[in-house]
């Protein structure tokens, strides 16, 4: 596994430079998004992820960038997300929670800013917030019955579930007229205040995600029964909500 620079910027001049070649004119925007946009990046540990913007003339040359691809891999550059401005005007009701996250968080390194003046509607919003966490819970439960409860699956599934109810607490608090919060925790805190949910079961599984806590197999089955519950919770009131 790649080690990873030990700050995103440091890959910024060689992903420009590598974009510039590959695409020239064709290129519109480069935009950081993700833990590293959001100031959560860990070093070794969270990748560097990349939203590339292109023409349509671009987009059909993908191609070009395999080389590229498999040397950015070494330096913990996940494969970047190819749009066009066409794609993404279209698509803002289709991925509401996603548009958000990207409008709030991210950082131009080249180019337009595509998000700017991005509008998000709130009802298509609250809609795939249903959507996602009930989708999010059949999944938890899939899971936890094919894993038949092996502590090491469920550390892992719920350190890959863990930034959907992320994306979607903030998509919440936006519906609610809040100004989110830079802290996670704050975030975690105010939607949990606002939705009846655990704050504590919600602190104790970002403990694990960071590594900052260590439980053992039965405590670990244990909290994950929590963690269904929860979402269960939140799925209901998410499908009672009004905007």
């Amino acid at each position: 596994m790649a080690k990873g620079p030990k700050e995103p910027k440091e890959v910024f001049p060689e992903i420009i430079s590598d974009c510039r070649e590959l695409f020239g004119d064709d290129l519109i925007s480069i935009i950081l998004y993700g833990s590293a946009a959001e100031g959560h990046y860990r070093p070794g540990k969270s990748d560097i992820n990349f939203l590339i913007v292109l023409t349509d003339n671009g987009i059909d040359h993908l191609d070009r960038a395999f080389g590229k691809i498999r040397k950015w891999r070494r330096k913990r550059v996940a494969t970047p997300l190819f749009l066009t401005e066409g794609y993404i005007l279209s698509s803002v009701d289709v991925y509401p929670i996603e548009y958000l996250n990207f409008q709030r968080h991210h950082q131009v390194i080249y180019g337009k800013d595509v998000f700017e003046g991005l509008v998000v509607e709130r009802k298509m919003l609250r809609l795939q917030c249903e959507r996602e966490v009930k989708g999010k819970l059949l999944l938890l439960r899939r899971t936890f019955l094919e894993t038949e409860g092996k502590a090491r699956a469920l550390r892992e599934v719920i350190g890959f579930s863990l930034p959907f109810f992320m994306a979607i607490f903030e998509a919440l608090l936006f519906l609610m007229g809040h100004k989110e919060p830079t802290d996670r925790r704050l975030k975690v805190k105010l939607v949990c205040e606002n939705f009846g949910l655990d704050h504590d079961i919600f602190n104790t599984l970002l403990d694990l995600k960071e590594d900052r806590l260590s439980v053992g197999d039965d405590e670990l089955r244990e909290l994950f029964k929590k963690y269904l519950k929860q979402a269960r919770e939140l799925a209901i009131k998410v499908d009672e909500m009004e905007v």
